[in-house]
């Protein structure tokens, strides 16, 4: 049982190697560690202070490509919408266009229906004119034959044109 026996020269010289390697460390391990440590702790928030400002401009980056993608959206419903007026007023303008000359082409049907009307009055006309008088003619020589009949028709035409005038 001498393992559990306490040496005090033994002792001595543990506590001496302990005081001399906690002087060591204390004077040369122990600011370096301290450093590595401080410079490690120094790194750590640089990197969380970089990752903070890439997720602040990631954050940015989104909010400002969604400001983008609004106003691209909102440009193309105004190109969407202004396109829609642009054909609704061709549309329009081709319907009055399109009635102006409907009604261009109304009226000069009428006119040529008009003339044709006039132009076949006229002829019914003349054609009539030329018959009466045909008939006319035909009649007055068989009642002319007649001096009587001949003074009692020149009688009646002066009558007619005095009480016209």
């Amino acid at each position: 049982m001498e393992l559990f026996k306490v040496d005090f020269g033994l002792t001595v010289w543990m506590f001496v190697a302990f005081a001399i390697l906690l002087f060591i460390l204390w004077k040369y391990a122990w600011p370096a560690i301290l450093k590595g440590v401080d410079g490690r702790a120094d790194l750590i928030d640089k990197g969380v202070e970089y990752a903070r400002n890439a997720k602040e401009q990631l954050d940015n980056a989104n909010v400002e490509a969604q400001r983008y993608v609004a106003e691209a959206r909102h440009q193309q419903a105004d190109i969407i919408a202004e396109a829609n007026k642009m054909k609704t007023q061709i549309i329009e303008e081709a319907r009055e266009e399109a009635k102006k000359e409907a009604q261009k082409v109304m009226e000069s049907a009428k006119v040529s229906i008009e003339q044709s009307r006039k132009e076949a009055e006229k002829s019914l006309r003349d054609e009539v004119s030329r018959y009466a008088l045909a008939i006319a003619g035909q009649v007055t020589r068989e009642q002319m034959k007649d001096d009587k009949a001949q003074h009692k028709l020149v009688n009646t035409l002066l009558d007619e044109m005095e009480t016209k005038n």
